[in-house]
């Protein structure tokens, strides 16, 4: 069944209700009730809590000759409620504005008003209008979300990128709308972005050239040498080594704050989770099946007679490859780019971060950081979550479930860390 022909916004009177005051139940019921006996339509309508105080507004276009009597009922509602309410009348609403929808994550620890402020001052030069904010966390990192009409997503992100390297916050700009929801595949890196070590590194120590190694290591990340090289020069320290130094390396390594989370997350959400990794395969496939991850790539140390001969057998897991294994499990996940996802810190992740739809420089070095869409520099891997669109509100929520749902104990929960 059609619903009836409705008069065009911007040819029919609308009215803007605003009531403010400390919020009490009932009080969305009771405005509701009172529009009901005259026919109003609804165009709008938006309600937050801070602190106990409501705000609460909506948008109605009046039935015809009733503006004054639905003005008067609302009034009553807030009076009887002990709020206060503000009425205007005008034509239309903010519809002309819904083409180029984006929206815009800003993170900060904290977030000070000065931050918030340019971020905002440069949506208006973009010439783009904020039409919500909602906040996604506080604690220990306050975290907003804005829903942003009228943008062009590329332009604005490059524009907000100067801004969030001024200020020392966290910025991510994406398409708004459907394109902000669905499933999608997320791919990380692993040294130094899902763990917070450098595996070669822990290798190397037991072979007692862990020094060496990592001042190899950090001029890769900075793409100061040639990564294939580098990794060449590094795995040849470790011929000789007993392949049972693998079990004493995975029991060392240690996750970065908030991995469980987002896996664990995103995987709620029917997401596909891939790790691709400069390391190493005898470690990182263990790793992955921990976490639930479904992909795992990494280079394959050569190993005869239980012994590491110092080097890589396979395909070398280099930039160009990390590339290219992002889009082979898009493929096979029958998923576009845009709906991809990529998170790294170092040179060889660069590739990756830009074929990806939206790539995240996670703690990453200055030249990763410059050419990622959106950083991450809260020590917290599942802040990503933030730039998703998803809240702390939802991740504990879901994890509470998931916890009362498991009677056996097997569903090991970590704590939120944002």
């Amino acid at each position: 069944m059609n619903p009836p022909d409705l008069p065009r916004d911007s040819e029919s009177d609308s009215l803007l209700f605003t009531i403010t005051g400390i919020d009490r139940p009932g009080v969305s019921g009771a405005v509701m009730r009172a529009t009901a006996r005259y026919d109003a339509a609804v165009l709008d309508l938006e309600q937050s809590v801070v602190r106990g105080h409501l705000l609460l507004c909506g948008l109605l276009r009046p039935s015809p000759g009733s503006a004054g009597a639905l003005s008067d009922a609302i009034r009553a509602v807030a009076a009887e409620h002990d709020l206060r309410a503000t009425i205007d009348t005008g034509r239309g609403d903010n519809a002309r504005r819904r083409d180029g929808r984006a929206s815009v994550v800003v993170i900060g620890a904290p977030l000070l008003a000065r931050s918030l402020a340019a971020v905002t001052e440069r949506i208006a030069q973009h010439g783009a209008n904020i039409d919500r904010v909602r906040r996604l966390a506080r604690d220990p990192v306050t975290t907003l979300e804005l829903d942003v009409s009228g943008a062009d997503v590329f332009e604005l992100r490059r524009h907000l990128t100067l801004e969030a390297a001024a200020h020392g916050v966290d910025i991510a700009v994406a398409p708004g709308g459907l394109a902000r929801r669905g499933r999608r595949l997320v791919v990380m890196d692993v040294d130094s972005t899902l763990i917070q070590d450098e595996v070669i590194e822990l290798l190397a120590a037991h072979a007692g050239r862990g020094p060496q190694v990592a001042a190899v290591t950090e001029r890769a990340m900075r793409g100061e040498i040639d990564f294939a090289t580098s990794l060449h020069e590094r795995v040849s320290v470790l011929a000789g080594l007993p392949e049972s130094v693998f079990d004493q390396v995975r029991s060392d390594i240690r996750l970065t704050p908030g991995a469980r989370t987002l896996v664990r997350t995103v995987k709620r959400l029917g997401f596909t989770v891939a790790v691709v990794s400069g390391g190493f395969q005898q470690i990182v496939e263990p790793l992955a099946h921990d976490l639930g991850i479904d992909y795992a790539q990494a280079n394959v140390l050569e190993i005869i007679d239980g012994t590491l001969t110092g080097r890589i057998t396979g395909q070398i897991v280099d930039r160009a490859e990390k590339a290219r294994a992002l889009r082979r499990f898009a493929d096979r996940e029958g998923l576009p780019l845009a709906r991809t996802v990529a998170i790294g810190d170092g040179a060889n992740d660069l590739d990756m971060l830009a074929a990806a739809g939206l790539g995240i420089a996670f703690n990453a070095k200055p030249v990763v950081r410059s050419h990622a869409d959106a950083t991450v520099n809260v020590p917290y891997l599942d802040a990503v979550l933030f730039m998703l669109g998803i809240s702390r509100d939802e991740i504990e929520e879901a994890d509470r479930a998931a916890e009362a749902a498991s009677v056996s104990g097997t569903d090991c929960l970590e704590s939120p860390h944002v």
